[in-house]
Order: C-alpha cells, then sequence, then structure tokens
C-alpha cells in the first residue's frame, strides 16, 4: 500500500465513487472512501438508473464487478421504439449489430442498487480501501502538496483526512464543486418525471425489455428489472404544477397506468416516485487536485440510460490517469486532458443524445414525428445505419472519440 501523503480521497460510495476506489485499489494505490450513509441504511436508497451499455460492462468486468452483476440482471440485446397514439412499433433495434465493436453486445439490465451493494462487498473487502461510512464530508482545502478533508464521524468527531487528490462523487449537490465556486451550466426541465414500478408482464403486449414510446401527450420509458418478483418500471411526464399528493395516490397511478395499457385488473404496484430533470454540466472538472466525476460534474435526463454509464467511464478515464501520475509517467497536466475529455462527452453525446432522445419522444407535429419515425425504421432495418446508431447510443462511440482529444 503506498503511504497517506500519495492516497486518494474519493467522497460518495455510488457507482463512480467505488468503480474509482477499485480501479485505483487494485493497482496499489491507497484510498480513503467517505460515504455519508451507513451500513443501516446504505440500501435504503430510492430505485434509479440501471441499464449498463456494453463499454461500461466492459470497464466493470476490469475490476472483478460485472460476474457478480450478470446473476443479478437481465441480458437485454434488443431495445424498442413504439408510437403509444398508433400501439405501434417503430423499430427495433440489436445491440448484435456491435459484436466487431465489443466483447458485450448487449445492455444488461441491473439497478444501481445491486451495483453499488455488490462493489462495496468489493470494496470492503479490500486492503487498499479505508471505507469510511456514516461519515459526512463537510470541506476540504488543498495546497501544493495535497489535500485535508475534513469529515465528521460516526462518533460525531471532526477528522482531518491527508490524501494526494480528492475526487467527488458526491452527486448533483457536490459541497466541492459548490466549494470551488464551479458553475453548474444548464438547465432544469419545468416537468417532473414520475416513476411507477409494477409486477407484470409486459413482455406478453410484445414489448422487450427496454421500450421508448413516443407520445406526443404522455411520452413513457418501459424496462425490465429482474426480481424477485420482476418488476418493471414506466416513466411518465407530469405537469410542472401538479400536487405531488395528488399525482402518487394509488388510484391516480393505477388510473394512470390503465391508460397505458388498459387491463381487466388492477396492477400490482411495487413503488413509485417524482423527480425533477436537470440537463447541466460542470464549467471546469478540475481545480487544482479537487476533481469532478459523475453527477458532480454532469446531470441530465434519464432518456437512454446515459448518466450512470457517463459516470462510470469518468470513473475509469481518472483512474488510468491518476495512475500514471502517481508512477511518476506523467504530471498532473493529464488531468486537465480527463476534464476535456469527459467534459467533452458530457456535452457532445450525453447532454445531446439525451436532449434529443426526448425531443423525439415529445414531438407534437405529426410531420415531424412521421420524419422522425421513418428515420428510425431505416435505421434499424438498414445494418451500417443500426450500427452507427447502437456506437451513438451506446457509448462506444464517445469513448473512441475522447481519445482523439488531446
Amino acid at each position: 500500500m503506498q503511504e497517506k501523503s500519495n492516497r486518494i480521497i474519493v467522497i460518495g460510495a455510488g457507482p463512480v465513487g467505488l468503480c474509482l476506489s477499485l480501479a485505483l485499489a487494485q493497482e496499489g494505490v491507497a484510498i480513503c472512501l467517505v460515504e455519508m450513509l451507513g451500513d443501516d441504511n446504505f440500501l435504503e436508497q430510492v430505485p434509479r438508473a440501471g441499464t449498463n451499455h456494453p463499454a461500461t460492462l466492459e470497464m466493470l468486468d476490469r475490476i472483478g464487478l460485472y460476474e457478480k452483476l450478470e446473476p443479478r440482471g437481465i441480458i437485454a440485446p434488443l431495445f424498442h421504439y413504439w408510437d403509444r397514439r398508433d400501439n405501434e412499433l417503430i423499430a427495433e433495434f440489436d445491440h448484435a449489430h456491435l459484436k466487431d465493436d465489443t466483447r458485450f453486445p448487449y445492455v444488461l439490465q441491473c439497478e444501481r442498487i445491486k451495483i453499488v451493494e455488490e462493489a462495496l462487498k468489493l470494496a470492503k473487502a479490500h486492503p487498499n480501501i479505508d471505507l469510511r461510512l456514516a461519515t459526512t464530508f463537510t470541506s476540504f482545502t488543498q495546497d501544493a502538496d495535497g489535500v485535508t478533508a475534513q469529515a465528521t464521524n460516526p462518533a460525531g468527531e471532526t477528522e482531518s483526512i491527508r490524501g494526494a487528490y480528492l475526487v467527488s462523487g458526491e452527486g448533483a449537490r457536490s459541497i466541492v464543486r459548490k466549494d470551488l465556486d464551479i458553475e453548474f451550466e444548464g438547465f432544469t426541465y419545468p416537468d417532473r418525471t414520475l416513476n411507477i414500478e409494477v409486477a407484470y408482464d409486459f413482455r406478453t403486449h410484445g414489448y422487450t425489455e427496454r421500450n421508448y414510446i413516443s407520445d406526443p401527450d404522455e411520452w413513457s420509458n418501459l424496462f425490465h428489472w429482474k426480481g424477485p418478483p420482476d418488476r418493471w418500471r414506466i416513466h411518465f411526464p407530469t405537469e410542472p404544477n401538479e400536487d405531488e399528493t395528488a399525482l402518487t395516490r394509488p388510484e391516480a397511478l393505477q388510473a394512470r397506468l390503465q391508460r397505458f395499457l388498459p387491463t381487466a385488473k388492477d396492477f400490482d404496484i411495487v413503488g413509485s416516485n417524482l423527480y425533477v430533470v436537470h440537463q447541466r454540466v460542470a464549467q471546469t472538472f478540475r481545480a487544482g487536485r479537487a476533481i469532478l466525476a459523475g453527477d458532480s460534474a454532469h446531470v441530465n435526463s434519464p432518456i437512454g440510460a446515459m448518466g450512470m454509464n457517463s459516470g462510470i467511464h469518468d470513473a475509469f478515464n481518472l483512474a488510468d490517469k491518476l495512475l500514471r501520475i502517481l508512477r511518476k509517467e506523467a504530471d498532473d497536466a493529464v488531468l486537465d486532458r480527463y476534464a476535456r475529455q469527459r467534459r467533452h462527452v458530457a456535452l457532445q453525446h450525453t447532454q445531446a443524445q439525451t436532449m434529443r432522445n426526448k425531443r423525439l419522444l415529445t414531438e407534437k407535429d405529426p410531420a415531424v414525428r412521421r420524419k422522425n419515425h421513418d428515420e428510425l425504421r431505416r435505421a434499424a432495418e438498414d445494418p451500417k445505419l443500426a450500427r452507427a446508431f447502437l456506437l451513438r447510443s451506446s457509448l462506444i462511440e464517445s469513448l473512441r472519440e475522447a481519445e482523439q482529444i488531446a
């Protein structure tokens, strides 16, 4: 293990912080991983993202995490675009077109909570990771030689943690980003998204494991998750001023589901939540020895499963560069390259693709809708176009493009 002056302080044990910590620790780097949640409530997190793209699966496999997740997830090579108004399948895309581009020509439907649960087990077992659960990060200072983080431990005592670099994997409300006064550029959608989870097999109606459903009045996303019991998560838009209590009453949820798919009896609703969607990117991902990654650096619409995947890609890009610095193979100017590469991806791929996805699903002009649907059909039916589409949607293209940025 390296001495403490060379260790990396990671704030936040989400997918980004855990993947970064494991990638570094497995190469002999000392890590102090600080997480506000404790063993008693770590798994009591709101259901969130869980579509893992091929490039992400390669990264998870690199740290021994994929083999833990595959049995808990659903291998999904296909995804669909539907027209809800006409109840018509517009296009089916098959990741088999990527068989020469990746060892994983499919996505793995495996929820974020399962990812952090399995990654946390690996982190607890690794001798190079000093895991501080139930510990609240409060502030930090940096100087020419390193970073000192201040945190409150489970006993309520303030501790100082010294390291070479500090990485914020805290999420959208990053204390590090705010303390550095880095602007979080972008906007927030006025409408909120309602997520409903139900135990019901939508495949009997022709749906596959991932479905994007176009409708000018009420677009939807429909995703399959492994149980027991197997669940399907449906996203709906809501009006900005609708009352949250009224929206999430059981009878209101049932009514919305019945409009989506009329059945002879009520759906078995497992859970629901309402959330606000942001499209924001930090003005820079690095200030001295403090670095932003994942939601601390960029947040976006969930349509297309770009957020968590892109954050994990941040983690592995950053891990490789920190390793080079600690091994004295490069100076810390490579962190500026990290910032350039990953900010470019956030703006030109993650943000652009998710905003395009939402426009596609919500388009109201009938002529534009027909044009969009025709383009999707042509892309799905032409192997060359389908591969190009899948390279973009699975973020493989973004990684290749980032490598070209000096």
